[in-house]
């Protein structure tokens, strides 16, 4: 499997979104959009229920940590939560898939994480960049480093133990370090 890669660029992550949406489904670029908001794992992003929305917060249990995570949304995370919520009032899942929905007498299903990576990886191959579903947590990851340089704040935001490997996961490399010395002069 491919390593992917953090989006760098802002109007690559417009991009992304808007050809998620015009090559496969406004649900695509919502997932595209929410994952760039709350840094989830996509297994995490995708069992998202309206029931673990909470006013402007997601309470919900990480499944690879088992850890609780309270995050606060931002506000274009909570307007997309609200905008899908009135187009679909009896959707159990915050991304459910619309397959079950014709199969009778079968519960409700969120979207594959297989449907997701498919789609993400065909518009990274448009865009020329290695796109995956951890593209959303790198690239949250990356640019609030970059915005930031607080690699703590980063590595709290993503729940990881290790600055060294959350460097590594959101793409920093040697030569970004350098660049970062050579261009603030005091």
């Amino acid at each position: 499997m491919a390593e992917v890669h953090a989006v760098k660029s802002l109007d690559k992550v417009k991009l992304i979104s808007h050809l998620l949406e015009r090559n496969y489904s406004q649900q695509v670029a919502d997932v595209w959009n929410i994952g760039l908001n709350l840094a989830l794992r996509i297994s995490d992003l995708l069992s998202i229920r309206f029931s673990d929305v909470c006013e402007d917060r997601l309470l919900l249990i990480e499944g690879k940590t088992k850890k609780a995570a309270s995050i606060k949304l931002n506000q274009k995370a909570i307007d997309i939560i609200h905008r899908i919520r009135q187009e679909q009032p009896t959707h159990t899942y915050l991304f459910q898939s619309y397959r079950n929905q014709r199969a009778m007498n079968l519960p409700p299903q969120p979207l594959s994480r297989r449907f997701i990576s498919r789609a993400f990886a065909d518009i990274g191959a448009q865009v020329g960049i290695q796109l995956g579903t951890h593209s959303m947590r790198k690239t949250r990851g990356y640019h609030l480093y970059k915005a930031t340089k607080d690699i703590a704040r980063v590595m709290k935001m993503l729940r990881h133990s290790s600055e060294g490997v959350t460097l590594r996961y959101i793409g920093i490399t040697q030569e970004d370090i350098d660049k970062d010395f050579v261009e603030l002069e005091i």
